[in-house]
This record gives structure tokens, C-alpha cells and sequence, in this order.
């Protein structure tokens, strides 16, 4: 069974519901608010990227900088003091992509901003450094995958154009906030959603392959996106059938005419 998107962030409040650790993110007395808690699709909507960041080594950066390499964007909004939610989204992260045979910082990169103003580059460091180590790739630098925080008019124009509404919750110091990742295209366009806490390296492939707009893969990546299409409802990927025929039919010929040169070939040259 697949989830609807709304389904998907009530599970996550379910998750902070039941855990301990993590009730401060629910809001009893306030439903009003917790209905504020979503996220607002802008595909195709631009990323402001002259907003300003610090990152992990305490450097004011341009949130542009990570952009217009040619390469899609891989990018989530967190707090690093999260008790719960925002640790299963990063983790699901770092699972999903420590499958694939691509690399952060090569064919992709990765950007990780706080929602929480204060919050210092010494936690985004210490973030920084537990996720780059469970990942154990050696060819992976470590600039490939970015940990971000800023001030707070720059994080609400931030998550105003990813539409990610969440708020903060003022007797528990925490905040209430959905849980996805976002593909961006390497100019800043909101390429894809990726909801929950986990993400298959399936969907993870080809949102990233969508999101570069066919510049990184081999041919055979390609020809899996020709194959696969997102599908809303389903949020996920799934096997586009019309396409797969249309492939399957090409494939039938390109043989069948292959066989018939080899026929017309072999029967040439006994007739010489």
C-alpha cells in the first residue's frame, strides 16, 4: 500500500505521538496550527539563490554556490537538535544514498539547511561529520554534502519557495514541521518531492537523473527514466507501461532487422 502525501505527514505526528522523546513536537491544544503543518508543491518554482548561509566551518556562503555546477541538487530542511523527525529524514537520506553508485559532490549535490536560527556551524559540523562517516565513501569529498544554518528572515524565504510550512512551538523549544526531501535542478528549480523518512534508492536514481535533465547517468540510467514515471498518487516512481511497449517494440525490430541483414547477407554471399 502507498501513502497519500497527507497521509505521510499525519504518520510522521503519529511517530512523535508515540514516542517520548519527541512529544514536544505535538501540539495538544492547538489544532488550528498543527493544520498549518505541510508542504505547499511549487514545482517548477525558482529557489531564491542569493539568500546567504553560514556552513559547517563557520563561512558565509551563497546558497547559489551549490548550484550551476551541472548537477542536480539533493536538498532537505532540518533542525540539528531535532529529537526525532528530522534525524529519520537525514537517516533515510544517508540509507538511500549510500546505495547508489553515484557520489555526493560528483554527480550530485547535497544540501542540508536548519530551520532553526539558533543553531551554530559547530552543530552543523558535528552533523556533518557523523552522517560523512556512516557513509564511508572514499571518493566522496567533503564538500558533496553541505550542513547549513542562517538567520531566520533567510530560512523563512527559504522554505516560503519549497513550501514547507512549519512552525515553532513555543513551550517545548521545538518545531512542528513535516518530513521530505527536495530535487532540485542545478539552476535552482524544484524538480521533485520526495515525502517521509525513507527514500529508495530507486526513486532517489531517477529523481536525480530527472532533476539533471538527462546530463548525468550512462544510457541505460536514461533508458530507466524512459521506462519509469513519478506518480503522484502512488508518490514513487512506477513502471510507465505505455512506455516500456513503445521500448519493447523498438527492441523487437532493431533484432528483427538484424536478423533479416543476416539472412540477406549469408544468402548474398553464397549466391557469389
Amino acid at each position: 500500500m502507498f501513502l497519500s502525501k497527507k497521509s505521510i505527514v499525519l504518520f510522521s505526528f503519529i511517530i512523535l505521538f508515540v514516542t517520548h522523546s519527541a512529544f514536544g513536537q505535538l501540539i495538544e491544544d492547538n489544532p488550528v496550527e498543527m493544520q498549518g503543518i505541510d508542504i505547499v508543491e511549487n514545482l517548477g518554482g525558482q529557489v531564491p539563490l542569493d539568500l546567504t548561509f553560514v556552513n559547517e566551518s563557520g563561512d558565509t556562503v551563497q546558497l547559489g554556490s551549490y548550484f550551476h555546477q551541472d548537477k542536480p541538487v539533493l536538498f532537505s530542511l532540518v533542525y540539528y537538535e531535532c529529537p526525532m523527525l528530522c534525524t529519520l529524514v537525514l537517516n533515510g537520506l544517508s540509507n538511500g544514498i549510500s546505495k547508489l553508485d553515484w557520489v555526493p559532490g560528483e554527480e550530485y549535490q547535497m544540501v542540508s539547511v536548519s530551520i532553526d536560527p539558533r543553531e551554530t556551524p559547530k552543530l552543523a559540523a558535528d552533523k556533518k561529520h557523523r552522517y560523512l562517516e556512516e557513509l564511508q565513501k572514499e571518493e566522496m569529498s567533503e564538500d558533496g554534502w553541505a550542513f547549513l544554518v542562517g538567520s531566520q528572515d533567510q530560512i523563512e524565504k527559504l522554505a516560503d519557495a519549497l513550501g514547507f510550512k512549519y512552525f515553532y512551538v513555543e513551550e517545548r523549544d521545538q518545531y512542528a514541521h513535516p518530513a521530505a526531501a527536495y530535487l532540485l535542478t542545478s539552476d535552482g528549480r524544484i524538480s521533485r518531492y520526495l515525502y517521509g523518512i525513507e527514500f529508495k534508492p530507486n526513486d532517489l536514481k531517477l529523481g536525480l537523473l530527472e532533476a539533471s535533465e538527462g546530463k548525468i547517468g550512462t544510457t541505460i540510467d536514461k533508458l530507466l527514466l524512459y521506462c519509469f514515471h513519478y506518480d503522484p498518487s502512488e508518490k514513487s516512481y512506477v513502471v510507465f507501461a505505455q512506455n516500456v511497449m513503445k521500448l519493447g517494440g523498438a527492441v523487437t525490430l532493431l533484432i528483427l532487422g538484424v536478423f533479416l541483414a543476416m539472412l540477406w547477407t549469408r544468402d548474398k554471399l553464397k549466391k557469389a
